[in-house]
């Protein structure tokens, strides 16, 4: 077969989070993120995570307080038009400047609640135990919720739907008397929904209004809204925020819906954040594998190994979704949540993040979603600088360049594992990748007879030397201490681009 008749080899795809919790509340994170796409294009990322940019409850509100699904930043609403992270002018001009450099864009979708209602309703409710939500621990009574959303700024536009008492399961505040408690919401087909999971007995609460979604008018809402902002903003894909916490065969429902009018290469991922794989496969597998998740048990291990002394590092992904159901998992080093400070705070040690990313970049496994607070640090009450010393670009850059071919793995030693990446007939290069948590390592790697004569070096630019492969396709690749090196022939296509030496300074500090 000739290499006319073979089938290109697809581009690895990258995502971005684009944003990290404590992105100063300056409206202008959309002319940033605009002004910074031309450079993500260059090093490989194809598509970005962009924040909850709805209308939140407060001026300064990340997106996750959420108030009105159809206002990105166009109305008069809640004491702002823009959202914290910018107008509706500017967010139309980051899609435009984005379709134009080719990456997708995926919207962080918070279906699971409200907040910030514009009036408080009267409706009975039966207080559930805090830690039990399967338990009632009061007689029914009537409270003064917080629950009517009529969207005064908005009006009418793209939607005329306000949801009131009915449209909600539960809620944790009474106005007439100040307390705070876990309302379970009483009337005709309601209930907690059947379809979570069974944290605190019954996950369907979270925060704030909890929504309905056995209610047919929330459920047709909410439909049109998925279709409404896709087409508005020419996406690509969605993150769906807690999705144990609101019911599965609507987000099932949804997700058909917005496949079967918007396109079936709509790709949506969901925050699903449990240490078991076996439950998260569970929860694909209900959801015929339609979604992917976010490898919170890949995290945890990045953590522990990061955080003990020699660990061994060939344990990395053992339990792991990207292990069990690769197709399925999107695969993280830190996120928003679980930066600094946040709520589910989940430590990788400095050092140990350019081994972290090398793992889920270099290799051909997982959907790989490298983090901003990473690539230009993390401010805040717990301010990071960018990590990786300021080589995650290269890495990312590295993945769109060489990572490709077969993939093998030498992990004979638990403080230094290696593996390579032998390239295809149309990329051709391919890598050796070597890293330690102890000492500096050394191994002795095949990357394919095909390679043999020509001279590698290491792009990170950590190891010094060059390697020069053998008569049978081997080298021996060397890393420093406590460090990762990527080994890639020195006349390869793109070699020239390293070090990229990447501009962190986003804000202009």
């Amino acid at each position: 077969m000739g290499d006319k008749d073979r089938k290109p080899t697809p581009r690895n795809e990258t995502l971005f989070q684009a944003f990290e919790w404590n992105v100063p509340n300056d409206q202008s994170h959309w002319k940033r993120l605009t002004a910074a796409i031309p450079t993500y294009a260059s090093i490989g990322i194809s598509n970005i995570w962009l924040p909850p940019g709805c209308k939140a409850a407060a001026p300064e509100g990340n997106g996750y307080d959420i108030y009105d699904l159809y206002d990105l930043g166009e109305f008069e609403q809640k004491g702002t038009r823009s959202t914290k992270w910018g107008s509706i002018e500017d967010l139309r001009e980051l899609c435009r400047v984005s379709k134009e450099h080719g990456i997708g864009l995926y919207w962080d979708a918070v279906l699971n609640h409200k907040a910030g209602a514009d009036k408080t309703e009267r409706c009975r409710v039966v207080e559930v135990d805090e830690n039990d939500r399967t338990k009632e621990v009061s007689e029914p009574y009537e409270i003064e919720g917080w629950l009517g959303f009529d969207f005064p700024g908005r009006g009418d536009k793209y939607s005329s739907m306000k949801y009131h008492w009915e449209h909600f399961s539960g809620t944790d505040y009474n106005q007439e008397n100040g307390k705070k408690a876990i309302y379970k919401i009483l009337g005709d087909n309601k209930g907690w929904s059947r379809s979570v999971a069974d944290e605190q007995g019954n996950a369907d609460y979270m925060m704030f209004a909890d929504i309905d979604y056995s209610h047919p008018e929330v459920q047709s809402d909410v439909k049109n809204w998925g279709v409404w902002i896709t087409k508005e903003l020419g996406l690509r894909g969605f993150r769906l925020d807690a999705v144990q916490h609101f019911s599965s065969r609507f987000t099932g429902e949804w997700l058909d819906d917005l496949r079967e009018r918007c396109g079936e290469e709509m790709f949506v991922v969901g925050e699903y954040w449990v240490g078991d794989w076996e439950a998260m496969a569970q929860w694909l597998a209900s959801m015929n594998h339609k979604f992917s998740l976010y490898d919170s048990p890949l995290l945890n291990n990045f953590s522990t190994l990061s955080t003990s002394e020699k660990a061994d590092l060939r344990t990395v992904f053992d339990d792991t979704l990207v292990k069990n159901k690769p197709v399925n998992a999107v695969t993280v080093v830190t996120n928003h949540d679980t930066q600094p400070g946040q709520t589910v705070d989940t430590p990788v040690e400095g050092f140990f993040k350019p081994l972290a990313y090398s793992l889920i970049l270099l290799r051909q496994e997982g959907y790989p979603c490298p983090f901003y607070g990473d690539l230009y640090g993390m401010k805040g009450k717990n301010p990071q600088p960018p990590s990786c010393g300021n080589k995650l670009a290269d890495i990312i850059l590295a993945r769109k360049l060489f990572a490709y071919g077969s993939q093998e793995d030498y992990w004979d030693n638990p403080n230094c594992i290696g593996f390579v990446r032998r390239g295809t007939w149309d990329r051709p290069f391919g890598l050796a990748c070597v890293m330690s948590n102890a000492e500096p390592g050394q191994i002795r790697m095949a990357v394919g007879e095909m390679h043999r004569g020509e001279r590698w070096t290491d792009v990170l630019g950590w190891e010094d030397g060059e390697v020069v492969i053998d008569e049978e396709g081997y080298g021996v690749f060397n890393c420093p201490g406590i460090s990762v090196s990527v080994w890639v022939n020195n006349e390869a296509e793109g070699r020239d681009r390293f070090p990229v030496n990447f501009d962190s300074n986003i804000y202009g500090e």
